[in-house]
């Protein structure tokens, strides 16, 4: 079988090299169509040039490639192709930047501080607020149970009252009921 597929490739290779050698000798078909070249159009200065004026004459194939730019170029210098779209979003200039408002730099000044300190450390933590960042304790005058006056470092410890409690009248308050209580 495989003897069979290589008499086949042959004879495809074989049909294939005759046609490809039959083309070469062959003399080349005329074309159906006669190519005829366009002569080269009467082309108006280009300092003449306005909007109605017709530019298929730079095209040509003949023409200058300068000639052609130039006429481009003088084509869309026209204000009608110089109106900028409203909707395009780079046309503002982005190199001056705006100033941002008090408030809003406030804010961020805040979210800067919040942000440093989420990310402090234990350790750095523990060293903000250690002992021996604790200022020592105020000296303060104190009343006794006795109501003397006593000074010495006020503690969270001490259990003696910082000022005198004003006195309580036994008399009972009089608060009315809801019932008498007006609705708005």
């Amino acid at each position: 079988m495989a003897d069979e597929e290589i008499d086949k490739d042959q004879a495809f290779l074989s049909r294939w090299s005759q046609r490809k050698q039959a083309a070469r000798e062959a003399p080349p078909a005329e074309s159906p169509v006669p190519v005829t070249e366009a002569p080269m159009p009467d082309l108006p200065p280009v300092e003449q040039l306005t909007l109605e004026s017709d530019f298929s004459g730079f095209m040509h194939p003949k023409v200058d490639a300068d000639l052609r730019r130039a006429a481009l170029r003088k084509l869309f210098s026209d204000p009608h192709f110089n109106v900028m779209d409203g909707l395009d979003t780079y046309i503002d200039d982005y190199s001056k930047p705006d100033p941002l408002p008090p408030g809003m730099l406030a804010g961020l000044r805040q979210a800067q501080n919040i942000l440093a300190w989420a990310k402090e450390t234990k350790e750095e933590t523990a060293s903000r607020y250690s002992v021996a960042a604790v200022p020592p304790p105020i000296e303060q005058p104190q009343l006794t149970e006795d109501g003397d006056v006593t000074s010495g470092p006020l503690t969270a410890s001490d259990d003696a009252p910082l000022a005198a409690e004003p006195e309580k009248d036994d008399a009972p308050v009089d608060v009315p009921s809801a019932d008498v209580i007006p609705k708005p």
